[in-house]
């Protein structure tokens, strides 16, 4: 198939990473990112002979520059938006849901109606559109619930009150039931009608290790997580992938792109859907595109005409983990400007893949410029050996304020 020349949009680590994997694919050529980073201007030496640049703008216009065979949408606030009927509308092929399809990112209450709709177990919940119904909706719970805010979020709009008090500050649009148990990632890959489950990942919200403090963008993740067993895996498909194709193509909207399930495991074995994200997630596509091997370009172009060929690509037996490495003050006001070293020594370690999110270029610098500012990526037939690449390059890229966390993928390694 021709995917010879491939526009990424977005300027983080997961629209970093999406580029690189895309230019291993054997139709790919060149790919844009816009406006991408410090770290996607130019590709690798492993990638001589094909084209790897910024540029930025309005994405309809470089994609006729460009003349471009597949546009890939990475962040949520443009698929929210409606790029993909812009781009659709302009005659382009473009990965990720219409405007109507993301409302299941774009509209927590949307996304709960959907759920009780098509009877997709989640956790309860109550919408509340005026500061004057939040009292009666907080004494619904016996326990301190989880707020929501309905819009996009870019994945931190989430607070898991300590105490009904501090629901009650931060309630803005919704409330939910807190449950307990483990969290997982389930990402597939839809045409409209069928899907490609990967490797299950999971993420670490909180900025603290063993999950304390504020939540984040997320500080790391690991892959695969192996917290399904094969009658669970078999369940979520089921129950909760298949009835949001099913219940989209049904509603009018099929769903194309990426649907990013954020499940909670409870203790009793029952996955509950918390939310829907309608995109690949950010840490964990970085640890995915490391167990992706074959046309991964070509899968995600397969899925955007509404004739997924799952066939073109296989999942390997890695593992894969990213450590964030986040400025000073993040996630409150990241401080910005410092100069990173190290990138050359720590992208020269084996199994190391370094993915540029909050950097910028200043002369021949690169300085923090975001909250999350590298993902940090090692590879390994193991999780272990995998953690080790992971923690060496962190080891070896230093700037001021740096902070990470040293425990990704505990609860995985204290199992084995």
């Amino acid at each position: 198939m021709a995917n010879e020349k491939i526009l990424v949009v977005g300027g983080g680590a997961r629209e970093h990473a999406l580029a690189l994997r895309l230019l291993l694919s054997p139709s790919v050529k060149e790919v844009v990112v816009s406006p991408g980073n410090a770290g996607t201007r130019v590709a690798p030496a492993s990638l001589n002979g094909k084209k790897l640049s910024n540029e930025a703008g309005d994405i309809v216009a470089i994609a006729k520059t460009l003349a471009a065979d597949l546009v890939v949408v990475g962040p949520e606030v443009p698929l929210c938006a409606g790029l993909i009927d812009r781009l659709s509308a302009a005659g382009f092929l473009a990965y990720g849901p219409t405007a109507k399809a993301a409302e299941l990112e774009g509209s927590k209450a949307f996304m709960k109606e959907f759920c009780t709709r098509h009877a997709i177990k989640t956790a309860r919940y109550v919408v509340v559109r005026s500061p004057e119904q939040l009292p009666s909706a907080l004494a619904t719970f016996s326990s301190p619930p989880v707020v929501k805010a309905d819009g996009p979020c870019a994945g931190k709009g989430v607070v898991v009150a300590e105490s009904h008090e501090e629901a009650r500050v931060a309630a803005l649009a919704m409330l939910e039931e807190r449950l307990a148990g483990v969290e997982a990632s389930i990402h597939a890959v839809s045409d409209g009608s069928r899907f490609l489950v990967l490797p299950t990942a999971q993420d670490h919200k909180r900025i603290g290790e063993q999950d304390t403090g504020p939540n984040t963008g997320g500080m790391g993740a690991y892959a695969p997580a192996g917290l399904l067993s094969k009658t669970l895996d078999a369940r979520v498909k089921s129950e909760i992938l298949e009835r949001i194709v099913a219940g989209m193509a049904e509603e009018g909207n099929p769903f194309r792109g990426t649907i990013f399930a954020g499940l909670m495991i409870t203790p009793e074995g029952e996955p509950y859907l918390l939310e829907v994200n309608v995109r690949f997630g950010d840490p964990e596509t970085q640890v995915l595109v490391n167990l992706i091997d074959g046309d991964f370009a070509e899968l995600l172009a397969s899925a955007a005409r509404g004739q997924l060929r799952p066939e073109s690509v296989e999942v390997s037996a890695r593992h894969a983990m990213c450590v964030v490495l986040a400025a000073a003050n993040y996630p409150s006001t990241p401080r910005t400007g410092d100069r990173i070293t190290g990138l050359a020594k720590a992208a020269e370690l084996p199994g190391v893949q370094i993915y540029h999110a909050g950097t910028r270029e200043e002369g021949e610098a690169v300085v923090t410029h975001g909250g999350r500012v590298l993902g940090v990526t090692g590879v390994g037939e193991t999780l272990d050996a995998a953690r080790a690449a992971a923690y060496a390059a962190c080891g070896a890229i230093q700037f001021e304020g740096k902070q990470l966390r040293r425990d990704i993928g505990y609860q995985a390694l204290n199992k084995a």
